[in-house]
């Protein structure tokens, strides 16, 4: 018979270990909103031994936190239903792309989140009007992990 392309026999491989690594990569995104709750959390903790009537209030940065895992679940779950049994390389190193975008993105996210949450919450204890400035920041924090996924969406549906 004749002979494929050089690396053809490897394709298959390679496209499955791909798809692999584009499932960690997603679960980066996991990674860094458990960060993100986990500093938020400690921050909120602290915070309402002096004011505890500003718990409710405080549990946005862990909302939002929360988000960003989501948005590593939805790559995740799409690209594992675009595995094939014969796919190209081209496809798998779009999927891979994808991957790393979201779950960098997402850890990157997370941490942000993490920090100014911890932080904005305890100042928001001392000084209430630092809330809307927190509020804003935690905004920015989670469009880069929203930028992620928008990149990540593109790649996985080429």
């Amino acid at each position: 018979g004749a002979a494929g392309p050089p690396g053809a026999d490897s394709a298959p491989v390679l496209s499955v270990w791909h798809c692999g690594a584009v499932l960690v990569m997603s679960a980066h995104s996991s990674l860094g909103a458990a960060y993100g709750t986990a500093k938020s959390g400690t921050g909120i903790a602290a915070m309402s031994v002096m004011r505890p009537e500003l718990i409710m209030k405080s549990i946005i940065p862990v909302v939002m936190a929360g988000i960003i895992a989501i948005y590593g679940l939805v790559v995740a779950v799409l690209i594992a239903n675009s595995i094939q049994e014969r796919m190209l390389l081209f496809k798998s190193f779009l999927h891979l792309g994808a991957g790393l975008s979201v779950g960098l993105s997402g850890l990157a996210a997370g941490f942000a989140i993490g920090i100014v949450g911890d932080a904005g919450v305890r100042g928001t204890a001392q000084q209430p009007r630092l809330f809307v400035g927190m509020i804003l920041i935690l905004i920015f924090a989670e469009v880069l992990g929203l930028y992620g996924l928008i990149v990540a969406l593109i790649l996985s549906t080429k």
